[in-house]
């Protein structure tokens, strides 16, 4: 056996066995299977050798040589001071020649890249932030309270945009009910597009106790593809007219907003200040991020895991793969040069991606930041409802896809970009 450490991350273990060790080892291994095998004729344990070699010969060779791979894999680590908390990703066999006297064998290890983070703060571009102006703050909280506003009975007698009319209404289509298409007391904020199409617009306008037939067309698109593009009428009653009571802005309001039993007003101001210039910080940080990025990236230097860059190459070539039209790949496939350009900018990319991953690991060691699967939670589940999806699939789909650990990734380091931004912050 002979070991060769290629650099700080990856290490090539040659193997080289006689056949006359592996077919001593083979014999071992035969004579454990004589002890273990059923067969016709034989009590167990006492099945001859020479029957089982002859029943399980591929078995028994294959075994034979797995142990040995082990055994001299075991003694090649131990050699190179290896431990297995310091491999990354699995060994990968780069020769197995099986040879008429003997068999050789390699394999690459790649282990955890030893990082070293010092002068990080260096490289953290230096931020102006911009002021929050009391106009901002009070903006806001007249914002959250109309958010907040109770509908109250008005006086009103005609409707108006931006009024809740207060309805009742049944829907037809070719002269039958719809199923669903009914209801009473019906609050309806107009403006609010919440409707189908004109129907909102065909409420201004009526005057309470009016009573009137509204004629609509369902989208082509609509979700019920049985009047999807067909033309209802409804008949409307405007019953009351009601407007929304926008509360004072007092301690009462701030208790409400912040669900506090102590915030008052300037509470209230402080928590939207805040977010105001968190929100000014989003838009602030979101260039300096890659700027930020790509100065970790060439500050610190140190050997990668090749097996693991190999892995993240082969993702970004598939992933490019699938944006590429189909004579797109055609033409790559069939220009040498061109495919090989096109899997060195691949593996360029992925080296970068490794590189910055382990840059990322250990700052966030170094800072404390980390993201909790509660997190991650709340953040598919946020996606999942504004895209309309059902949440509990799309975790799902992660999880049986073993794609949360890269979400999770993602938002530490988010999280850590941003937190390292706002040290140089002014």
């Amino acid at each position: 056996m002979a070991i060769e450490k290629l650099n700080e991350a990856n290490a090539l273990i040659k193997i080289e066995v006689s056949n006359d060790i592996i077919d001593a080892k083979k014999e071992k291994v035969a004579k454990k299977f004589a002890k273990q095998v059923k067969v016709d004729g034989f009590r167990k344990g006492k099945v001859p050798v020479s029957v089982v070699k002859k029943m399980y010969g591929e078995a028994i060779e294959k075994e034979a040589i797995d142990e040995l791979i082990k055994e001299e894999y075991e003694a090649g680590l131990k050699e190179l001071n290896i431990k297995n908390e310091d491999i990354i990703g699995e060994p990968i066999f780069t020769k197995f020649d099986r040879g008429e006297d003997k068999t050789e064998i390699e394999i690459k290890v790649s282990l955890k890249p030893k990082v070293n983070i010092e002068g990080y703060e260096d490289v953290i571009p230096e931020v102006e932030l911009p002021k929050v102006k009391k106009k901002e703050v009070k903006e806001k909280i007249k914002e959250y309270a109309k958010n907040v506003a109770e509908p109250v009975d008005s006086d009103k007698e005609v409707a108006e945009n931006g009024d809740i009319a207060v309805i009742d209404f049944e829907g037809f289509i070719d002269g039958k009910e719809m199923e669903n298409g009914m209801a009473t007391d019906y609050p309806l904020e107009l403006g609010s597009n919440s409707f189908i199409s004109g129907f909102e617009e065909q409420i201004v306008g009526m005057k309470v106790g009016e009573e009137k037939e509204i004629k609509v067309t369902f989208p082509e698109e609509y979700g019920a593809k049985e009047i999807a593009g067909k033309e209802a009428t409804f008949k409307v009653k405007l019953k009351k007219i009601q407007e929304k009571q926008v509360p004072e802005i007092d301690d009462d309001l701030a208790k409400k907003l912040l669900q506090m039993e102590d915030a008052t007003v300037d509470t209230l101001k402080e928590e939207i200040q805040k977010e105001l210039m968190d929100a000014k910080k989003v838009e602030l940080f979101a260039p300096k991020k890659a700027e930020l990025v790509e100065a970790l990236l060439e500050k610190f230097e140190f050997d990668l895991p090749d097996t693991v860059v190999e892995k993240e190459a082969e993702m970004v070539i598939n992933q490019k793969a699938q944006t590429l039209k189909e004579d797109e790949i055609k033409e790559l496939t069939s220009n040498e040069e061109k495919l090989k350009a096109f899997q060195d900018e691949a593996k360029e990319e992925a080296a970068k991606k490794v590189k910055l991953t382990f840059i990322i690991d250990e700052l966030a060691k170094k800072e404390g930041i980390d993201v909790s699967d509660q997190e991650v939670l709340q953040v598919l589940y946020f996606e999942a409802m504004r895209s309309g999806q059902d949440a509990e699939k799309v975790y799902e789909y992660y999880k049986e896809n073993n794609l949360l650990p890269a979400i999770k990734m993602s938002m530490i380091e988010d999280k850590l970009l941003n937190t390292l931004l706002d040290k140089k912050a002014k």
